[in-house]
Parts: structure tokens; C-alpha cells; sequence
């Protein structure tokens, strides 16, 4: 045998060498990628917060509003008891507002307009319904509480004043110069907005809620739970468990992956096309837009727990089938119990999903102005996204201080499902 040639000083000291340039190469490599990393993360972040800021910077207005405190005279001259629904109570009461406030009317009345400019249509509405329960109240003085008409709230706030050029406001000098004298006078009290939570829509600002579209995305989502999680949950376990492993199979599959990346609107058409124009189903009802975001979102279902299936070891198959457990038996009472986790956190996601969804439902007919809360499945809703939707588009300002309101709600509860599908995965996940 020939001894080995022993590497000289010089080449060891090259490779050594060349096997440090690449080891620091390869920890640079390493360092560039994590900086890489955190900087995307500190750029979501930045993102995020800036959205946040930006929109509850406009929104957290809507939670407070001003409200004013009148005694008002039903005047007998003006409202007629034998025909209370037509006199003019909105003038009624701005009448006697000049009145308190020491301004005499003009001949022409642009007074009394200026004045009930500032004050909401609830007041005339409120006083309309005490003369129809009780006629004798005419010719007594009440009070009424409502609150200040949208502008004027808007000025109170600070986001209207006369920094602003007065053909660029709504209220002029003089309207501000009253809404003064009424805050001195102690007429007018700040609160936080119970309205927005207790009431539905509104054509005046100052009166609309959120009442309506919280109780409609209930019920929309309750009906997409009914019809996407068993539908879902059972697909999923027939095609992993029990399906046969054919071509057929396999182009459900691939049907099934390429359906969760269809356009949302895709589906608002389908369901034009087929619920409502097709079936019938009443427009702009929660059933409708329930069943619409149900095929949205199972899909999604579908696959979220064929992947939770394919967690659970095939041991508890085999133990389950070994003690004498039907295929059946094994999958429903072992399987997919151990795979819950994962389904209840692809559930709640796909509703988090479907919960924020607008296309579909404008297609629908879900656009619609409804100032009522829903009463049932069929009854005319909207629901927050939708009426986010609709007080951006609405000419007044005082709507988009509550379109932003609106979207901190909506973040709120996605907020909240996303906690909800963390802890109980959490809580229930087991680590194989």
C-alpha cells in the first residue's frame, strides 16, 4: 500500500480559507433574509396601523352625539286637533328655537329655516306621536330630547367650523353663532351614541344606526353556517376517507382548489341567476345572501378539513378498525373528533370570510335602503359591509363619520372570530 499524500500547510490553509468565505457568505445570506423578513413585517404593521389610525381617527366621533333639550309649545293655532298629522311641526319648533334663542323670524321665514336646519326631523316625529296618543296635550308645553341635526353635530365636534369658507359648509356664520348661544345656554349635552347600536338606517345621519345591518350579518350568517359546515364537513370526509381514488375523484378535487379562487362576484351572479331569478328566493333577504356566501365559503370548509383529516395519525384509523369499529364508525367516532380543531378553525375563518364579504351581495340586491330591523330570514336586510357600501356613497359628510364607525364594528367582530378560531385551536389541538 502507498501512503496517503499528506496536504501541504499552504493548501490546508487555503481550504480553511475558502471554507470560511463561503461560511460567512451563507450567515450573510442568512442575516440578509431575516432583515428581509422583518422588514416586510414591519411594513404590514405600518400599514395596519395606519388604517387603523386613519379610519378610527374619522369614526370615533360617530360614538358620541350631541343631543338638545327643548320645552316646546303645541300650539293650538298650528296644530289642529281634528287633523294633528298635517300641521308643521318641525316649524313649530323652530319657531319658538328663535324664539328662546331672542332672534325674530324675517318676514320671508329664512329664520325659522336656518333654524330648523339645525335641529333633526325625531323632534317634530316625537311630538306628532305624544298629540296622537294624547289629543289634550295641545295647548300644554312638553319637552323633547333628540339629537342635533347632523351639520350641527359635525360643528360641535370640531370637524366643521369657520376655518372653513362659509360657501364651502352647509351652515353659515349665523346658524353657528346660534348653535353657540344654545351650548352656553346649556340646551345641548354631549353623550355617547346609543342610537347608533339601538336603531336601523336612517335617511337623516344624525338618526341612522347600525342596528339593522348587525341583526341582518347575524342572520345572513347563521343561514351560511346551516348550509356550508355539515355540507362542508361531510364532503370532505367522504372525499378523504371514503371516495375511491379514480380520475373522477380527482377532477372533483381539482374543481373543489380552483373554486376557492373564484372571483366573489362570480358567485353574486350565480346567485342572481339561480335563487332569484330561477328559485324565486326573496331579494335582499338574508336566506338569499346566506345561501350565496354558503358555496362562497365551502370551498373553503371543504378544504380546511381534508387538511385537519390528514393531521390525524393513521394509527387511530388502524387501532379503531383493529378493535372491531366499521370504517364508518372509526372515521366519526375517532377521526373526526381528533381532527375538530382544525375543522372548527377552518370554519370560523370561512365565516370571518363570509362575514366581510360585499360583491355577492350587491348583486343580490342587498344595496337596497332598508330602514327597518329584519324581522326574519325573507324580510328585506342589510348587513354591515353592504352599509358601509351605502354611506360612502351618500352625499351628506355627517355618513362618513359613521361609514368609519361602521367599519371599526366590522373589524371588531372579525377581530373577535379570528380570537374565538385561535383559542379553540389552542385549547383543543394535540401534538402528535
Amino acid at each position: 500500500m502507498t501512503d496517503a499524500a499528506i496536504p501541504s500547510a499552504p493548501a490546508i490553509s487555503a481550504v480553511r480559507t475558502a471554507a470560511e468565505k463561503r461560511l460567512k457568505q451563507r450567515h450573510a445570506a442568512e442575516a440578509r433574509f431575516r432583515a428581509a423578513g422583518l422588514i416586510a413585517i414591519a411594513v404590514a404593521i405600518g400599514f395596519l396601523a395606519i388604517l387603523l389610525v386613519r379610519v378610527g381617527a374619522q369614526g370615533i366621533g360617530a360614538f358620541t352625539t350631541n343631543t338638545i333639550t327643548l320645552p316646546v309649545y303645541i300650539d293650538p293655532a298650528r296644530v289642529d286637533s281634528n287633523d294633528v298629522q298635517n300641521a308643521n311641526y318641525d316649524m313649530l319648533i323652530a319657531d319658538q328655537l328663535l324664539a328662546r334663542l331672542k332672534i325674530e323670524n324675517d318676514e320671508l321665514g329664512e329664520n325659522s329655516i336656518r333654524a330648523k336646519a339645525l335641529l333633526s326631523p325625531d323632534m317634530g316625529y316625537q311630538i306628532l306621536d305624544m298629540v296622537k296618543r294624547d289629543k289634550s296635550l295641545i295647548g300644554k308645553t312638553v319637552s323633547i330630547t333628540a339629537p342635533v341635526a347632523g351639520n350641527a353635530d359635525l360643528y360641535y365636534k370640531g370637524e366643521l367650523g369657520r376655518e372653513i369658507a362659509q360657501e364651502n359648509r352647509k351652515l353659515d356664520n349665523l346658524q353657528l353663532a346660534w348653535l353657540d348661544k344654545l351650548k352656553q345656554s346649556g340646551l345641548v349635552t354631549s353623550g355617547f351614541n346609543t342610537r347608533l347600536f339601538t336603531h336601523a338606517d336612517s335617511t337623516q345621519p344624525e338618526l341612522a344606526g347600525l342596528l339593522g345591518a348587525i341583526v341582518g350579518s347575524a342572520l345572513m350568517l347563521l343561514v351560511t353556517a346551516l348550509v356550508a359546515v355539515p355540507t362542508g364537513v361531510l364532503a370532505a370526509v367522504y372525499l378523504e376517507e371514503f371516495a375511491p381514488r379514480n380520475r373522477w375523484t380527482g377532477f372533483i378535487e381539482v374543481n373543489i382548489n380552483n373554486l376557492a379562487a373564484v372571483p366573489s362576484i362570480v358567485y353574486g351572479m350565480l346567485g342572481l341567476a339561480v335563487f332569484i331569478n330561477w328559485l324565486q328566493f326573496p331579494r335582499s333577504a338574508p336566506v338569499t345572501g346566506g345561501v350565496v356566501l354558503a358555496l362562497l365559503v365551502l370551498p373553503t370548509i371543504i378544504i380546511a378539513t381534508r387538511s385537519a383529516l390528514k393531521s390525524v395519525p393513521p394509527s387511530i384509523r388502524e387501532g379503531a378498525l383493529a378493535v372491531g369499529a366499521s370504517p364508518t364508525q372509526a372515521v366519526f367516532h375517532h377521526v373526526l373528533p381528533q381532527a375538530m380543531p382544525g375543522v372548527m378553525t377552518g370554519t370560523i375563518l370561512a365565516l370571518a370570510h363570509a362575514l366581510g364579504e360585499t360583491a355577492p351581495l350587491l348583486m343580490i340586491g342587498m344595496v337596497s335602503f332598508v330602514p327597518s330591523v329584519p324581522s326574519g330570514f325573507t324580510s328585506a336586510a342589510t348587513v354591515l359591509p353592504v352599509q358601509i357600501f351605502i354611506w360612502e356613497n351618500a352625499a351628506e359628510r355627517p355618513f362618513h363619520e359613521r361609514t368609519a364607525a361602521a367599519i371599526l364594528v366590522l373589524l371588531v367582530f372579525m377581530i373577535i372570530m379570528n380570537a374565538v378560531a385561535i383559542v379553540l385551536r389552542r385549547r383543543f389541538e394535540r401534538r402528535w
